[in-house]
Parts: C-alpha cells; structure tokens; sequence
C-alpha cells in the first residue's frame, strides 16, 4: 500500500453541525485520516434560479480505497436533496502524509 493514491473528498452543507457529524463519522469509521471544516459562501444554480447560501465546505482527506465508502456515508447523512461529493485526486502528496494518512485509515482489524 505504500504508493497508494491520497484522495481529497469535497462536500458541503447547511450547517456546521452536519459537517461535524460527517467528519466525526467518517473518522470514526477510520475511512478519512483529515477533515477540515470551511464556512463558505455560495452561489449556485438550482431549479432555475440563482440561489446564494452559507455553508460549510468540507475537505476530505482519505486513501483511494475509500472513496465509495465515503461517498456512500455522505450519502446517507446528507440533508440535501443533491449532495455535492467532488473527488480530487492528490497526484503528488508528500510520503511522510501520505504515510501518517495510510497509518490513521487502516483497520485495526485489517
């Protein structure tokens, strides 16, 4: 697993509750090793009209190999009608991070 790739996950929602509750979640679940919390402003398209909000963009930091779990558990914690789950991948993550992320996402079990 040593040259796995690092993902960077990105959400967003209403309240900063929610956002603290996929982010504990996810970390919980060992799934992310980082999630940072941004308030953020918004505008955005939706149902025809032009729409502006504050919301709380997440970033999400993770091995590849969890990208469809964390996609799964956004999902199904989400408020929103439409999540947004953007995947970045980190071409080049410096291998002392990427090392500490596979470290802190590995099962125990595993």
């Amino acid at each position: 697993m040593r040259n796995e790739a690092v993902a960077i996950l990105v959400t967003t929602t209403d309240t900063p509750e929610e956002a603290r509750e996929i982010a504990r979640t996810l970390l919980e679940r060992r799934l992310a090793a980082c999630v940072q919390i941004v308030p953020i402003t918004s505008l955005y398209r939706w149902r025809g009209a032009i729409e502006e909000a504050e919301e709380w963009r997440l970033e999400i930091k993770a091995p590849m190999r969890h990208v469809e779990a964390i996609r799964e558990t956004i999902v199904r914690i989400h408020s929103y009608e439409v999540p947004e789950v953007l995947l970045l991948h980190a071409n080049a993550a410096h291998e002392p991070y990427a090392r500490w992320l596979r470290e802190e996402t590995h099962s125990p079990q595993s």
